[in-house]
Protein backbone atom coordinates (compact mmCIF):
# COMPACT_ATOMS: atom_id res chain seq x y z
CA UNK A 1 0.00 0.00 0.00
CA UNK A 2 2.85 2.35 0.81
CA UNK A 3 4.31 1.66 -2.63
CA UNK A 4 1.02 2.34 -4.23
CA UNK A 5 0.69 5.56 -2.29
CA UNK A 6 4.14 6.62 -3.44
CA UNK A 7 3.15 5.91 -7.02
CA UNK A 8 -0.01 7.89 -6.53
CA UNK A 9 1.95 10.81 -5.14
CA UNK A 10 4.35 10.68 -8.07
CA UNK A 11 1.40 10.46 -10.44
CA UNK A 12 -0.14 13.40 -8.73
CA UNK A 13 3.09 15.30 -9.09
CA UNK A 14 3.26 14.57 -12.80
CA UNK A 15 -0.36 15.46 -13.30
CA UNK A 16 0.25 18.68 -11.40
CA UNK A 17 3.10 19.54 -13.71
CA UNK A 18 0.92 18.69 -16.69
CA UNK A 19 -1.79 20.91 -15.27
CA UNK A 20 0.65 23.76 -14.87
CA UNK A 21 1.55 23.46 -18.53
CA UNK A 22 -1.93 23.09 -19.82
CA UNK A 23 -3.43 25.79 -17.69
CA UNK A 24 -6.34 26.23 -15.46
CA UNK A 25 -8.80 24.85 -18.00
CA UNK A 26 -7.93 21.28 -16.99
CA UNK A 27 -10.16 19.51 -14.50
CA UNK A 28 -9.19 17.57 -11.38
CA UNK A 29 -10.71 14.10 -10.97
CA UNK A 30 -10.62 12.12 -7.72
CA UNK A 31 -10.90 8.31 -7.72
CA UNK A 32 -11.41 6.31 -4.52
CA UNK A 33 -10.00 2.77 -4.79
CA UNK A 34 -10.39 1.01 -1.52
CA UNK A 35 -8.61 2.94 1.17
CA UNK A 36 -6.53 4.82 -1.44
CA UNK A 37 -7.57 8.02 -3.16
CA UNK A 38 -6.27 8.95 -6.66
CA UNK A 39 -6.41 12.49 -7.97
CA UNK A 40 -5.94 13.14 -11.70
CA UNK A 41 -5.95 16.32 -13.81
CA UNK A 42 -8.01 15.29 -16.85
CA UNK A 43 -8.07 16.92 -20.25
CA UNK A 44 -10.79 19.33 -21.01
CA UNK A 45 -12.51 16.95 -23.41
CA UNK A 46 -12.22 14.01 -21.05
CA UNK A 47 -15.93 14.11 -20.05
CA UNK A 48 -16.87 14.24 -23.69
CA UNK A 49 -14.65 11.25 -24.39
CA UNK A 50 -16.19 9.40 -21.49
CA UNK A 51 -19.63 10.36 -22.68
CA UNK A 52 -18.79 9.16 -26.15
CA UNK A 53 -17.50 5.99 -24.73
CA UNK A 54 -20.55 5.56 -22.54
CA UNK A 55 -22.69 6.40 -25.49
CA UNK A 56 -20.90 3.78 -27.53
CA UNK A 57 -21.32 1.34 -24.77
CA UNK A 58 -24.96 2.39 -23.97
CA UNK A 59 -27.88 0.16 -25.15
CA UNK A 60 -29.72 1.00 -28.42
CA UNK A 61 -32.95 2.98 -27.95
CA UNK A 62 -36.26 1.57 -29.03
CA UNK A 63 -36.67 4.04 -31.88
CA UNK A 64 -33.25 3.37 -33.28
CA UNK A 65 -33.03 0.63 -35.79
CA UNK A 66 -30.28 -1.75 -35.17
CA UNK A 67 -28.19 -3.42 -37.73
CA UNK A 68 -30.25 -5.23 -40.27
CA UNK A 69 -33.38 -3.39 -39.31
CA UNK A 70 -34.56 -3.06 -42.90
CA UNK A 71 -34.66 -6.78 -43.54
CA UNK A 72 -37.62 -8.68 -42.51
CA UNK A 73 -37.29 -12.27 -41.64
CA UNK A 74 -40.36 -14.18 -40.89
CA UNK A 75 -38.51 -16.56 -38.77
CA UNK A 76 -36.82 -13.65 -37.10
CA UNK A 77 -40.02 -12.03 -36.31
CA UNK A 78 -41.22 -15.14 -34.75
CA UNK A 79 -38.06 -15.32 -32.77
CA UNK A 80 -38.39 -11.69 -31.83
CA UNK A 81 -41.84 -12.25 -30.74
CA UNK A 82 -40.83 -15.21 -28.81
CA UNK A 83 -37.90 -13.30 -27.20
CA UNK A 84 -39.60 -10.16 -26.18
CA UNK A 85 -40.13 -11.63 -22.84
CA UNK A 86 -36.38 -12.47 -22.34
CA UNK A 87 -34.77 -9.02 -23.04
CA UNK A 88 -33.35 -7.24 -19.95
CA UNK A 89 -34.80 -4.02 -18.84
CA UNK A 90 -33.27 -0.63 -19.63
CA UNK A 91 -31.91 -0.15 -16.15
CA UNK A 92 -30.15 -3.45 -16.35
CA UNK A 93 -28.64 -2.56 -19.70
CA UNK A 94 -27.66 0.85 -18.36
CA UNK A 95 -26.04 -0.85 -15.43
CA UNK A 96 -24.18 -3.21 -17.71
CA UNK A 97 -23.04 -0.30 -19.87
CA UNK A 98 -21.85 1.52 -16.77
CA UNK A 99 -19.98 -1.54 -15.60
CA UNK A 100 -18.32 -1.98 -18.99
CA UNK A 101 -17.43 1.75 -19.00
CA UNK A 102 -16.05 1.40 -15.51
CA UNK A 103 -13.99 -1.56 -16.61
CA UNK A 104 -12.78 0.41 -19.62
CA UNK A 105 -11.88 3.33 -17.36
CA UNK A 106 -10.14 0.96 -14.98
CA UNK A 107 -8.10 -0.46 -17.84
CA UNK A 108 -7.33 3.04 -18.97
CA UNK A 109 -6.27 3.98 -15.46
CA UNK A 110 -4.11 0.89 -15.25
CA UNK A 111 -2.44 1.80 -18.52
CA UNK A 112 -1.99 5.35 -17.23
CA UNK A 113 -0.59 4.01 -14.02
CA UNK A 114 1.88 1.77 -15.85
CA UNK A 115 2.89 4.69 -18.04
CA UNK A 116 3.32 6.90 -15.01
CA UNK A 117 5.24 4.17 -13.21
CA UNK A 118 7.59 3.80 -16.16
CA UNK A 119 8.17 7.56 -16.32
CA UNK A 120 8.43 7.81 -12.56
CA UNK A 121 10.81 4.83 -12.43
CA UNK A 122 13.12 6.45 -14.97
CA UNK A 123 12.95 9.74 -13.06
CA UNK A 124 13.44 7.92 -9.77
CA UNK A 125 16.43 6.04 -11.17
CA UNK A 126 17.94 9.30 -12.35
CA UNK A 127 17.25 10.89 -9.00
CA UNK A 128 18.54 7.79 -7.22
CA UNK A 129 21.70 7.89 -9.32
CA UNK A 130 22.09 11.58 -8.59
CA UNK A 131 21.44 10.91 -4.88
CA UNK A 132 23.88 8.03 -5.00
CA UNK A 133 26.48 10.24 -6.67
CA UNK A 134 25.87 13.01 -4.18
CA UNK A 135 25.93 10.49 -1.36
CA UNK A 136 29.18 8.99 -2.66
CA UNK A 137 30.68 12.47 -3.01
CA UNK A 138 29.51 13.37 0.47
CA UNK A 139 30.81 10.05 1.81
CA UNK A 140 34.16 10.70 0.12
CA UNK A 141 34.19 14.21 1.55
CA UNK A 142 33.23 12.78 4.94
CA UNK A 143 35.99 10.19 4.65
CA UNK A 144 38.50 12.89 3.75
CA UNK A 145 37.25 15.01 6.60
CA UNK A 146 37.48 12.02 8.96
CA UNK A 147 41.03 11.23 7.80
CA UNK A 148 41.98 14.89 8.12
CA UNK A 149 40.29 14.97 11.51
CA UNK A 150 42.15 11.80 12.55
CA UNK A 151 45.45 13.28 11.34
CA UNK A 152 44.72 16.52 13.15
CA UNK A 153 43.71 14.50 16.21
CA UNK A 154 46.98 12.56 16.07
CA UNK A 155 48.91 15.78 15.64
CA UNK A 156 47.01 17.32 18.53
CA UNK A 157 47.67 14.17 20.59
CA UNK A 158 51.39 14.34 19.78
CA UNK A 159 51.46 18.04 20.58
CA UNK A 160 49.53 17.36 23.77
CA UNK A 161 51.97 14.57 24.68
CA UNK A 162 54.93 16.84 23.98
CA UNK A 163 53.31 19.59 26.01
CA UNK A 164 52.64 17.14 28.87
CA UNK A 165 56.22 15.83 28.70
CA UNK A 166 57.60 19.35 28.60
CA UNK A 167 55.26 20.29 31.44
CA UNK A 168 56.41 17.25 33.43
CA UNK A 169 60.04 18.11 32.81
CA UNK A 170 59.39 21.71 33.79
CA UNK A 171 57.56 20.55 36.92
CA UNK A 172 60.48 18.25 37.78
CA UNK A 173 62.94 21.06 37.11
CA UNK A 174 60.82 23.41 39.21
CA UNK A 175 60.75 20.80 41.96
CA UNK A 176 64.52 20.36 41.70
CA UNK A 177 64.97 24.14 41.69
CA UNK A 178 62.66 24.33 44.70
CA UNK A 179 64.65 21.66 46.53
CA UNK A 180 67.89 23.35 45.51
CA UNK A 181 66.47 26.68 46.67
CA UNK A 182 65.45 25.13 49.97
CA UNK A 183 68.90 23.61 50.39
CA UNK A 184 70.45 26.92 49.41
CA UNK A 185 68.23 28.75 51.87
CA UNK A 186 69.21 26.28 54.59
CA UNK A 187 72.85 26.68 53.61
CA UNK A 188 72.47 30.48 53.62
CA UNK A 189 70.77 30.24 57.01
CA UNK A 190 73.60 28.07 58.30
CA UNK A 191 76.14 30.46 56.80
CA UNK A 192 74.28 33.36 58.40
CA UNK A 193 74.33 31.59 61.72
CA UNK A 194 77.99 30.76 61.20
CA UNK A 195 78.67 34.40 60.34
CA UNK A 196 76.84 35.41 63.49
CA UNK A 197 78.93 33.00 65.51
CA UNK A 198 82.06 34.24 63.79
CA UNK A 199 81.07 37.84 64.49
CA UNK A 200 80.54 36.97 68.12
CA UNK A 201 83.83 35.11 68.18
CA UNK A 202 85.47 38.02 66.38
CA UNK A 203 84.11 40.41 68.97
CA UNK A 204 85.40 38.11 71.69
CA UNK A 205 88.77 37.86 69.96
CA UNK A 206 88.92 41.63 69.55
CA UNK A 207 88.30 42.00 73.24
CA UNK A 208 90.95 39.39 73.95
CA UNK A 209 93.29 41.13 71.51
CA UNK A 210 92.73 44.46 73.23
CA UNK A 211 93.36 42.83 76.59
CA UNK A 212 96.45 41.05 75.27
CA UNK A 213 97.66 44.22 73.59
CA UNK A 214 97.41 46.11 76.83
CA UNK A 215 99.02 43.19 78.64
CA UNK A 216 101.76 42.98 76.04
CA UNK A 217 102.28 46.72 76.35
CA UNK A 218 102.85 46.33 80.05
CA UNK A 219 105.09 43.31 79.46
CA UNK A 220 107.01 45.26 76.78
CA UNK A 221 107.65 48.00 79.26
CA UNK A 222 108.81 45.42 81.77
CA UNK A 223 111.04 43.82 79.10
CA UNK A 224 112.52 47.17 78.22
CA UNK A 225 113.31 47.72 81.85
CA UNK A 226 114.81 44.23 82.05
CA UNK A 227 116.79 44.94 78.87
CA UNK A 228 118.20 48.03 80.42
CA UNK A 229 119.11 46.07 83.53
CA UNK A 230 120.69 43.30 81.40
CA UNK A 231 122.67 45.90 79.46
CA UNK A 232 124.05 47.19 82.71
CA UNK A 233 124.81 43.64 83.78
CA UNK A 234 126.51 42.98 80.42
CA UNK A 235 128.71 45.96 80.91
CA UNK A 236 129.72 44.66 84.29
CA UNK A 237 130.35 41.18 82.83
CA UNK A 238 132.47 42.69 80.04
CA UNK A 239 134.62 44.32 82.60
CA UNK A 240 134.92 41.03 84.44
CA UNK A 241 135.81 39.19 81.19
CA UNK A 242 138.58 41.69 80.55
CA UNK A 243 139.94 40.97 83.97
CA UNK A 244 139.67 37.19 83.42
CA UNK A 245 141.39 37.49 80.03
CA UNK A 246 144.35 39.03 81.72
CA UNK A 247 144.36 36.19 84.23
CA UNK A 248 144.10 33.54 81.37
CA UNK A 249 147.06 35.07 79.61
CA UNK A 250 148.99 34.72 82.81
CA UNK A 251 147.99 31.04 83.21
CA UNK A 252 148.81 30.04 79.59
CA UNK A 253 152.47 29.52 80.42
CA UNK A 254 151.45 27.09 83.16
CA UNK A 255 149.17 25.06 80.81
CA UNK A 256 151.94 24.44 78.27
CA UNK A 257 153.77 22.24 80.80
CA UNK A 258 150.59 20.32 81.52
CA UNK A 259 150.02 19.63 77.76
CA UNK A 260 153.46 18.12 77.41
CA UNK A 261 152.79 15.83 80.34
CA UNK A 262 149.45 14.79 78.74
CA UNK A 263 151.18 13.82 75.46
CA UNK A 264 153.60 11.59 77.33
CA UNK A 265 150.74 9.86 79.15
CA UNK A 266 148.86 9.33 75.86
CA UNK A 267 151.81 7.61 74.25
CA UNK A 268 152.21 5.31 77.25
CA UNK A 269 148.51 4.29 77.10
CA UNK A 270 148.70 3.48 73.38
CA UNK A 271 151.73 1.25 73.96
CA UNK A 272 149.88 -0.60 76.72
CA UNK A 273 146.78 -1.09 74.45
CA UNK A 274 148.96 -2.50 71.67
CA UNK A 275 150.49 -4.99 74.05
CA UNK A 276 147.01 -6.07 75.29
CA UNK A 277 145.69 -6.61 71.74
CA UNK A 278 148.73 -8.67 70.88
CA UNK A 279 148.12 -10.86 73.88
CA UNK A 280 144.42 -11.34 72.92
CA UNK A 281 145.34 -12.40 69.40
CA UNK A 282 147.75 -14.96 70.74
CA UNK A 283 145.19 -16.40 73.22
CA UNK A 284 142.20 -16.55 70.76
CA UNK A 285 141.70 -19.79 68.77
CA UNK A 286 141.40 -19.38 64.98
CA UNK A 287 137.74 -19.42 63.64
CA UNK A 288 136.58 -21.63 60.87
CA UNK A 289 135.47 -19.82 57.69
CA UNK A 290 131.70 -20.41 57.05
CA UNK A 291 130.60 -22.12 53.84
CA UNK A 292 129.11 -19.82 51.20
CA UNK A 293 125.77 -21.15 49.86
CA UNK A 294 123.76 -19.21 47.28
CA UNK A 295 120.43 -20.77 48.28
CA UNK A 296 118.85 -23.77 50.00
CA UNK A 297 119.45 -25.90 46.88
CA UNK A 298 123.22 -25.50 47.42
CA UNK A 299 122.74 -26.51 51.05
CA UNK A 300 120.75 -29.57 49.90
CA UNK A 301 123.55 -30.52 47.51
CA UNK A 302 126.03 -30.30 50.38
CA UNK A 303 124.22 -33.17 52.06
CA UNK A 304 121.86 -31.38 54.47
CA UNK A 305 118.40 -33.04 54.51
CA UNK A 306 116.66 -31.37 57.47
CA UNK A 307 114.31 -28.37 57.45
CA UNK A 308 115.68 -25.40 59.31
CA UNK A 309 117.19 -21.93 59.29
CA UNK A 310 120.41 -21.53 57.31
CA UNK A 311 122.61 -18.66 56.16
CA UNK A 312 123.03 -17.96 52.46
CA UNK A 313 125.29 -15.52 50.65
CA UNK A 314 123.37 -13.43 48.14
CA UNK A 315 124.74 -13.41 44.57
CA UNK A 316 127.18 -10.58 43.80
CA UNK A 317 127.15 -9.54 47.45
CA UNK A 318 129.02 -10.05 50.70
CA UNK A 319 125.78 -9.87 52.67
CA UNK A 320 124.57 -13.10 54.31
CA UNK A 321 120.87 -13.69 54.99
CA UNK A 322 119.18 -16.17 57.31
CA UNK A 323 116.47 -18.11 55.46
CA UNK A 324 114.22 -21.06 56.19
CA UNK A 325 114.97 -24.08 53.96
CA UNK A 326 112.28 -26.66 53.15
CA UNK A 327 114.20 -29.91 52.50
CA UNK A 328 111.12 -32.22 52.39
CA UNK A 329 108.54 -30.88 49.89
CA UNK A 330 108.86 -32.42 46.41
CA UNK A 331 112.53 -33.26 46.80
CA UNK A 332 113.49 -30.25 48.97
CA UNK A 333 115.92 -27.45 48.27
CA UNK A 334 113.25 -24.71 48.61
CA UNK A 335 114.16 -21.23 49.86
CA UNK A 336 111.08 -19.83 51.67
CA UNK A 337 110.09 -16.29 50.65
CA UNK A 338 106.86 -15.97 52.63
CA UNK A 339 105.23 -18.02 55.37
CA UNK A 340 102.06 -17.54 57.42
CA UNK A 341 100.48 -19.91 59.91
CA UNK A 342 98.82 -18.14 62.86
CA UNK A 343 98.48 -14.38 62.19
CA UNK A 344 101.10 -13.44 64.79
CA UNK A 345 102.83 -10.98 62.42
CA UNK A 346 101.16 -7.91 60.93
CA UNK A 347 101.49 -7.94 57.13
CA UNK A 348 99.67 -4.61 56.56
CA UNK A 349 102.94 -2.66 56.28
CA UNK A 350 104.55 0.00 54.16
CA UNK A 351 106.95 -0.08 51.21
CA UNK A 352 110.16 0.03 53.30
CA UNK A 353 109.21 -3.01 55.42
CA UNK A 354 108.40 -5.07 52.34
CA UNK A 355 111.63 -3.86 50.74
CA UNK A 356 113.91 -5.06 53.56
CA UNK A 357 111.74 -7.87 54.95
CA UNK A 358 110.15 -8.47 58.35
CA UNK A 359 109.23 -11.25 60.74
CA UNK A 360 111.25 -14.31 61.85
CA UNK A 361 112.33 -17.02 59.35
CA UNK A 362 111.36 -19.63 61.92
CA UNK A 363 107.76 -18.39 61.91
CA UNK A 364 105.71 -15.84 59.96
CA UNK A 365 107.87 -13.59 57.80
CA UNK A 366 108.46 -11.85 54.45
CA UNK A 367 112.02 -12.33 53.18
CA UNK A 368 112.20 -8.87 51.53
CA UNK A 369 111.74 -7.66 47.95
CA UNK A 370 115.40 -6.67 47.54
CA UNK A 371 116.53 -10.17 48.58
CA UNK A 372 113.86 -11.84 46.38
CA UNK A 373 115.05 -9.76 43.41
CA UNK A 374 118.75 -10.55 43.99
CA UNK A 375 118.02 -14.24 44.49
CA UNK A 376 115.64 -14.82 41.54
CA UNK A 377 117.65 -12.66 39.11
CA UNK A 378 120.88 -14.67 39.57
CA UNK A 379 119.55 -17.73 37.72
CA UNK A 380 116.28 -19.33 36.49
CA UNK A 381 114.04 -20.17 39.47
CA UNK A 382 110.68 -21.94 39.84
CA UNK A 383 108.00 -20.91 42.36
CA UNK A 384 105.91 -23.14 44.64
CA UNK A 385 102.84 -21.79 46.50
CA UNK A 386 101.57 -24.06 49.33
CA UNK A 387 98.06 -23.53 50.79
CA UNK A 388 96.06 -25.19 53.57
CA UNK A 389 92.44 -24.45 54.55
CA UNK A 390 90.77 -24.80 57.93
CA UNK A 391 89.58 -28.32 57.08
CA UNK A 392 93.21 -29.38 56.66
CA UNK A 393 93.14 -29.67 52.85
CA UNK A 394 96.53 -28.83 51.28
CA UNK A 395 97.02 -27.77 47.65
CA UNK A 396 99.77 -26.13 45.64
CA UNK A 397 100.37 -23.96 42.57
CA UNK A 398 103.66 -24.45 40.72
CA UNK A 399 105.25 -22.03 38.23
CA UNK A 400 108.15 -23.26 36.11
CA UNK A 401 109.76 -19.83 35.77
CA UNK A 402 109.66 -16.97 38.29
CA UNK A 403 111.60 -13.79 39.00
CA UNK A 404 111.07 -10.29 40.42
CA UNK A 405 112.45 -7.04 38.99
CA UNK A 406 114.42 -4.42 40.94
CA UNK A 407 112.95 -1.54 42.93
CA UNK A 408 113.25 0.90 40.05
CA UNK A 409 110.71 -1.34 38.22
CA UNK A 410 108.52 -1.51 41.37
CA UNK A 411 109.49 -5.16 41.95
CA UNK A 412 107.36 -6.30 39.00
CA UNK A 413 106.50 -10.00 39.03
CA UNK A 414 107.10 -12.48 36.18
CA UNK A 415 105.73 -16.03 36.32
CA UNK A 416 104.75 -18.64 33.72
CA UNK A 417 104.27 -22.39 33.30
CA UNK A 418 101.37 -22.94 35.77
CA UNK A 419 100.45 -26.38 37.12
CA UNK A 420 99.12 -27.75 40.39
CA UNK A 421 95.99 -28.53 42.38
CA UNK A 422 95.01 -25.04 43.66
CA UNK A 423 92.42 -24.27 40.99
CA UNK A 424 91.85 -24.87 37.31
CA UNK A 425 93.90 -21.80 36.41
CA UNK A 426 96.48 -19.55 38.00
CA UNK A 427 95.34 -17.14 40.70
CA UNK A 428 98.65 -15.27 40.54
CA UNK A 429 98.44 -11.97 38.72
CA UNK A 430 99.70 -11.47 35.16
CA UNK A 431 103.38 -11.04 34.41
CA UNK A 432 104.61 -7.47 34.57
CA UNK A 433 102.36 -6.46 37.48
CA UNK A 434 104.04 -4.04 39.93
CA UNK A 435 104.13 -4.46 43.69
CA UNK A 436 101.92 -2.15 45.81
CA UNK A 437 101.72 -1.27 49.50
CA UNK A 438 99.46 0.99 51.52
CA UNK A 439 101.87 3.92 51.10
CA UNK A 440 102.82 3.30 47.44
CA UNK A 441 99.99 2.56 45.00
CA UNK A 442 101.18 0.90 41.76
CA UNK A 443 98.02 -1.01 40.82
CA UNK A 444 95.82 -0.47 37.75
CA UNK A 445 92.70 0.47 39.69
CA UNK A 446 91.34 3.92 40.49
CA UNK A 447 91.07 2.70 44.07
CA UNK A 448 94.03 1.75 46.30
CA UNK A 449 93.95 -2.05 46.45
CA UNK A 450 96.63 -2.30 49.14
CA UNK A 451 94.47 -0.23 51.48
CA UNK A 452 91.19 -1.94 50.57
CA UNK A 453 92.45 -5.53 50.38
CA UNK A 454 95.18 -5.00 53.04
CA UNK A 455 98.85 -6.00 52.90
CA UNK A 456 101.46 -5.63 50.16
CA UNK A 457 101.03 -7.66 46.96
CA UNK A 458 101.19 -7.68 43.19
CA UNK A 459 97.75 -6.09 42.70
CA UNK A 460 96.71 -5.56 39.09
CA UNK A 461 93.12 -4.37 39.60
CA UNK A 462 92.82 -5.82 43.09
CA UNK A 463 93.26 -9.20 41.35
CA UNK A 464 92.34 -12.79 42.20
CA UNK A 465 95.05 -13.35 44.84
CA UNK A 466 96.52 -11.78 47.97
CA UNK A 467 98.53 -14.05 50.29
CA UNK A 468 99.44 -11.07 52.50
CA UNK A 469 95.87 -10.12 53.40
CA UNK A 470 94.43 -10.14 56.93
CA UNK A 471 94.77 -13.49 58.74
CA UNK A 472 91.38 -14.40 60.24
CA UNK A 473 90.97 -17.36 62.60
CA UNK A 474 89.54 -20.62 61.35
CA UNK A 475 86.44 -20.14 63.51
CA UNK A 476 85.43 -17.01 61.59
CA UNK A 477 82.47 -17.52 59.21
CA UNK A 478 82.19 -13.98 57.83
CA UNK A 479 83.50 -13.51 54.27
CA UNK A 480 85.83 -10.51 54.26
CA UNK A 481 87.28 -8.87 51.20
CA UNK A 482 90.61 -8.10 52.86
CA UNK A 483 91.38 -11.67 53.94
CA UNK A 484 93.93 -14.08 52.40
CA UNK A 485 92.71 -14.85 48.87
CA UNK A 486 93.52 -17.46 46.18
CA UNK A 487 90.37 -17.06 44.07
CA UNK A 488 90.54 -19.98 41.65
CA UNK A 489 90.84 -22.50 44.46
CA UNK A 490 87.87 -21.57 46.69
CA UNK A 491 86.73 -18.22 45.43
CA UNK A 492 86.40 -15.32 47.88
CA UNK A 493 85.49 -17.64 50.82
CA UNK A 494 88.99 -19.04 51.46
CA UNK A 495 89.87 -19.21 55.14
CA UNK A 496 93.55 -20.18 54.88
CA UNK A 497 95.40 -21.49 57.94
CA UNK A 498 98.80 -21.74 56.20
CA UNK A 499 100.46 -20.14 53.16
CA UNK A 500 104.02 -20.54 51.91
CA UNK A 501 105.88 -19.09 48.93
CA UNK A 502 109.25 -20.73 48.14
CA UNK A 503 111.67 -20.92 45.21
CA UNK A 504 114.43 -23.19 43.98
CA UNK A 505 116.48 -23.44 40.75
CA UNK A 506 114.33 -24.54 37.81
CA UNK A 507 116.81 -27.26 36.82
CA UNK A 508 116.65 -29.03 40.19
Amino acid sequence: MAHRRALVLLTYHLVSLLAAVIGSERQRHHVQHGPCTYTFVLPEDFPQRVANTLQRDSPVSQGDPGPGAGVKDPQGEDAAKAGTKQKPSWQERKLENLESATENNTLWLQKLESYIQENVRSGMEEKRNAVHNQTAAMLEMGTNLLSQSAAQTRKLTDVETQVLNQTSRLEIQLLEYSLFTNRLEKHILQQTQEISRLNEKNSFLEQRFSALESSYGRELQDLQQEKQQLQELLDRQSRLVSQLQGEVDGSTANSTLLQRQQVLLTNSVQQLLAMVNHCNEISTTPKEEPASFRDCADILRSGVKDNGIYSILLPNSTHTVKVFCDMKTRGGGWTVLQHRRNGSVDFHRGWRDYKTGFGDPSGEHWLGNDIIHQLTSSQDYSLQVQLRDREGNEVYSHYDHFHVDAEDANYSLHAKGFSGTAGRTSSLTHSGTAFSTKDRDNDRCTCKCAQIASGGWWFEACGPSNLNGMFYPASSTVVRYNSIKWYYWKGPTLMATMTTMMVRPANL
